[in-house]
């Protein structure tokens, strides 16, 4: 499992560890800032310090705070629209947002568009989680297709789609939608399953709303799978040989697209023992482009050549003239581990019992980048053929694989044989 650094060696004597004890003139009524960032404070300085009182915004000053509600709430509704799926969530929100129309006609108008903005979110979302669901409902086994309509799937990848580069493009937009769906506090609620400043208060008494973000790791395993079937199908070892090139060839326009995320899904399928075993074939494959693929993505130094091609497509959004170039999808499952590790890794209060907002702040930093990656729009041409292919054609479980492998390429060894005449009593009902 991939390790992040040791915290202490992230912050060196500018990070919170010398601030702990920062002067009286660096503070300001229990909080504690340096280069005007707040690094620290107690949980009661800061609620105080948020919260409006009479004399902190009386009634007579609510035209001047208005403008500011108002502004919250619509950031609050843009970034974080799941939470108002909640029906008493969504029923304060109207409230509020009607006491604060009941003034100018600019605010009514405001509140309008902020309120329909948000419905069109969650009825997308709905419709979104709608489909999923009934793509999960109709998963069937690919083995138990053949077995039971052999004639029913004739076709492979490369016939629905014969341009590696156009099946990457189609990839791209699959990663975008799901990535688009998956909001900001869905990283929080799968780690956090108490209060994160109190380790003895439960923090969510309702099962965690992580639905899209598991739908999208499901979404890397579907890829992997796909991929180590369409090997793996075909009888003759000079069609399973084209088929790794096609896929190699599809990895790497992933890479030169930013995809990062199919990139890893195809070599992780190309690389499952069922796949690789296949000797004969891969002898057949220049595998030259494949190596420096693998060499990319290697996990070792904690991905360090991953993460440095991540920085430059990161630098390369940011500069970006055209769509295209903005596209940055991350290698999803590393990105989890990360926040997984700096969540874990870093404490929540300090020594001196103060909130650690510079663990807070890092946490923000990387979600943030997340947020801005997830809004870019595809550029490509949808293909609405390819697209049902990838996301609903049965691929083989990981048994069906291993069957498929012997089937191609005979056993090398008793433990070999032994499964394979296992898997053919139990798959095929044959000795």
């Amino acid at each position: 499992m991939p390790q992040t650094p040791p915290f202490s060696a992230m912050f060196d004597s500018s990070g919170y560890n010398r601030n702990l004890y920062q002067s009286a003139e660096d503070s300001c009524g229990g909080l504690y800032y340096h280069d005007n960032n707040l690094l620290s404070g107690s949980l009661e300085a800061l609620i105080q310090h948020l919260v409006p009182n009479v004399d902190y915004y009386p009634d007579n000053q609510i035209r001047k705070i208005a403008p500011k509600i108002l502004q919250l709430l619509t950031e609050w509704t843009e970034t974080f629209p799941y939470d108002f799926r909640d029906e008493r969530m969504m029923r304060n929100l109207k409230d509020l947002a009607h006491r604060i129309a009941s003034g100018e006609e600019t605010y009514r108008k405001n509140v309008q568009q902020m309120i329909q903005c948000l419905i069109r979110k969650l009825a997308a979302l709905s419709q979104y989680e709608e489909v999923l669901a009934k793509i999960s409902s109709t998963s069937t086994d690919r083995l138990t297709v053949l077995k039971t309509k052999p004639q029913s799937i004739q076709r492979d990848i490369i016939t629905v789609c014969s341009d590696p580069y156009t099946l990457a493009q189609q990839l791209t937009h699959i990663e975008l939608e799901r990535l688009n769906y998956i909001g900001p506090e869905e990283f929080v609620q799968a780690f956090v399953q108490k209060d994160p400043l109190d380790n003895d208060k439960s923090c969510y008494s309702e099962r965690k709303k992580t639905r899209n973000l598991e739908a999208y790791v499901e979404w890397f395993n579907r890829l992997s799978y796909f991929v180590a079937t369409e090997i793996c199908m075909p009888v003759k070892k000079k069609h399973r040989a084209r088929m790794i090139e096609y896929f190699i060839d599809v990895a790497r326009e992933c890479f030169n697209i930013g995809n990062f995320n199919s990139l890893m899904a195809i070599i992780s399928g190309m690389n499952m023992s069922p796949v690789s075993r296949l000797k004969k074939t891969w002898a057949k494959v220049k595998t030259a482009k494949f190596d420096v693929l693998e060499h990319q993505m290697d996990p070792s130094s904690n991905f360090y050549n991953y993460r440095t091609a991540l920085r430059g497509a990161a630098q390369r959004s940011l500069t970006a003239h055209s769509s295209r170039e903005k596209i940055v999808i991350p290698f999803f499952s590393l990105l989890i581990k990360d926040i997984y590790f700096l969540n874990e890794g870093c404490a929540n209060r300090l020594p001196n019992g103060h909130v650690n907002f510079e663990k807070f702040w890092e946490l923000a930093k990387q979600v943030s980048e997340f947020m801005t990656w997830k809004q870019v729009e595809c550029p490509f041409e949808r293909d609405r053929k390819i697209l049902q292919y990838l996301l609903t054609v049965p691929v083989f479980s990981e048994d069906a694989l291993y069957l498929a492998s012997y089937e191609s390429e005979g056993p090398e060894n008793h433990i070999e044989k032994d499964r394979w005449k296992s898997l053919r009593s139990s798959l095929l009902g044959r000795v």
